[in-house]
């Protein structure tokens, strides 16, 4: 076969005529010097007139004058994992051998721990398909449970993880968890050698947490005997001192062992399930009264709390000379406005709780009014409650010898029990174990001051106190706190009781009796002034006998409008005869 012929043309040194003739890379540079190596052209004018860089022209004119021909050949294209140092090649190699779960990403960043080249996981990728690693034929460092020396076994987690293996990667080779792994760097980083051998595991003995001063509050609580190692556990956590319950119960035996002081009484029995048992907040609400053994001599006192069943928060509470209905109707009023109003509210079968006023105001707040069964106390979660009270709180009533004494032990009883940590909750994380941390201020159904004075209008009105400390109320008189001059009370009225409020605070309370309309007071007798931080800075220029001071006083009635007679008519200005 013939070869084909080409087209002749004539000769030319038209560069711009030449770089459309060239088909190579090594013929075009072939043209490019050839009048600077055969014709002694200077570099300079050859890129005048080719347009190409001088600089090129002197680095392709050195290159034939050391290679010759082969210097038009371009060189062959080395692949970028061609150029790793042979060291960090061989370290990838070995890698992928010793762990072959290892990925791209990984590995770079061994290499980089390592050798300070991070090379890219593209070249690690192409390196490993071009020279696959064989079988793992071994290891340096065996499983981590065969490694007898707990030292060791952990100072080889160390080791892996400063050369850059991640912890899943650790766990993975050295056969453990990754729990494991963590712990040992956490050890490692917060106490060096020292964490890398083993510790004991016999139950750390908390003895430099036992101060003389721990055991000294342990043992002023101590002096009410009802408190047992619970309480006194909530109570110390309180004042900053942390020893669990079986501590102080430890510390409780050894100041009876010491001193002879009492210990508890309680009787085993077995829990019943509850049947108001709440799954969220202000589900059910358990109201009661509890009598007082408080030792003053002025008659009796009681106790008015509400609950909430799921935190197991007082929401509202006071004491009250009387339980009757208004008593009730300012705690439930306090809890309201304060917290809103719940699903349902639980009570026992007192006249107080199923009298027609309070059936009035759930149905007009939308609150479902349930009882517990007769002669079954265990039912009502205040109950169970009132026991922490009498372990709290009774000693310091009984010990109370004014009436401030028995408020100030009555709020002290609320902080602790809302804000100590509550059986209930002991199975919570640490910072929900007190009911007001389970309450954290969620609230039920909200309501207006408009709304809720309109709810209870029948009962509750507003006053506001003289200069004299009195307020008018129905043409009388009543004296209320001479230190709240132009402030408002509130009158609470039901039946024959009328009481004084400030701030829910009661300052005094009467005892009314009616005329036969049943509208205007016939008597209004002092119940009770009660001591309050309310009272004037100016002390009074003498002191007053209880039958000198009179603390109510009636009103005169109304003047009766005077009747008008028959009037004769006015006599005209001028007489009529005179006018004609």
């Amino acid at each position: 076969m013939e070869p084909q012929r080409r087209e002749r043309i004539e000769p030319t040194d038209d560069w711009q005529q030449l770089e459309l003739r060239v088909g190579t890379v090594g013929q075009r540079t072939y043209e490019l010097i050839r009048p600077v190596v055969l014709f002694g052209h200077s570099p300079a004018e050859r890129a005048a007139a080719t347009s190409t860089a001088e600089r090129t022209l002197y680095r392709q004119v050195a290159r034939f004058e050391q290679l010759g021909m082969a210097s038009f050949v371009p060189p062959p294209k080395r692949e970028k994992h061609h150029t790793l140092p042979p060291v960090i090649r061989q370290a990838i190699v070995d890698l992928k051998r010793e762990h072959p779960p290892l990925n791209t990403h990984e590995i770079t960043t061994i290499c980089w721990a390592r050798f300070g080249h991070r090379p890219s996981p593209h070249t690690v990728k192409r390196l490993l398909a071009e020279d696959p690693p064989p079988t793992r034929a071994s290891r340096r460092f065996p499983p981590y449970h065969q490694i007898a020396d707990p030292a060791t076994r952990r100072l080889a987690i160390i080791r892996l993880h400063v050369e850059g293996w991640n912890a899943k990667s650790i766990a993975a080779y050295l056969e453990c968890s990754r729990d494991t792994v963590h712990a040992t760097l956490r050890r490692w980083f917060a106490e060096g050698t020292a964490g890398l051998n083993d510790k004991s595991t016999a139950p750390k003995q908390h003895a430099h947490r036992v101060t003389l001063r721990a055991i000294a509050t342990v043992k002023e609580l101590q002096e009410n005997p009802l408190l047992g190692e619970w309480r006194v556990h909530a109570a110390l956590k309180r004042l900053g001192i942390r020893l669990s319950a079986r501590t102080c119960g430890r510390i409780l035996a050894l100041n009876r062992k010491l001193y002879g002081l009492a210990a508890p009484v309680s009787a085993p029995r077995e829990p019943k399930p509850m049947p108001f048992t709440a799954g969220r907040r202000h589900e059910y609400w358990t109201v009661d009264i509890r009598y007082l053994d408080h030792g003053l001599g002025d008659g009796k006192v009681y106790c008015i709390s509400i609950l909430e069943n799921y935190s197991r928060a007082i929401l509202a509470s006071g004491l009250s000379r009387s339980q009757d209905l208004t008593a009730y109707l300012m705690i439930l009023f306090m809890a309201i406005r304060q917290h809103g109003a719940p699903e349902a509210l639980v009570s026992d079968s007192g006249g107080v709780f199923l009298a027609n006023q309070a059936q009035a105001i759930y149905a007009a707040l939308g609150i479902r009014k349930d009882q517990i069964d007769r002669r079954q106390p265990w039912q009502s979660y205040i109950e169970t409650n009132f026991n922490v009270q009498r372990r709290l709180a009774d000693y310091h009533f009984a010990r109370a010898a004014t009436w401030e004494d028995l408020l100030a032990a009555h709020d002290r009883w609320v902080a602790d029990f809302n804000w100590q940590d509550h059986a209930a909750h002991r199975h919570r994380r640490p910072e929900l174990r007190s009911p007001q941390a389970v309450l954290h201020r969620v609230c039920g159904r909200l309501f207006s001051p408009e709304d809720l004075h309109r709810v209870f209008a029948r009962t509750r009105w507003g006053r506001v106190v003289d200069k004299v400390g009195f307020v008018r109320f129905r043409h009388w008189r009543l004296y209320g706190e001479r230190g709240l001059t132009g402030e408002r009370v509130a009158v609470w009225l039901y039946a024959e009781r009328l009481t004084l409020v400030f701030k829910d605070e009661p300052l005094a309370q009467y005892r009314v009796t009616y005329q036969p309309a049943k509208r205007r007071f016939k008597t209004v007798t002092e119940e009770h002034i009660f001591d309050t931080p309310h009272r004037s800075p100016q002390p009074p220029l003498w002191a007053w006998g209880r039958d000198e001071w009179l603390r109510v006083l009636r009103l005169p009635t109304y003047a009766p409008r005077a009747r008008r007679g028959d009037l004769s008519p006015q006599a005209p200005l001028f007489p009529l005869d005179d006018v004609s």
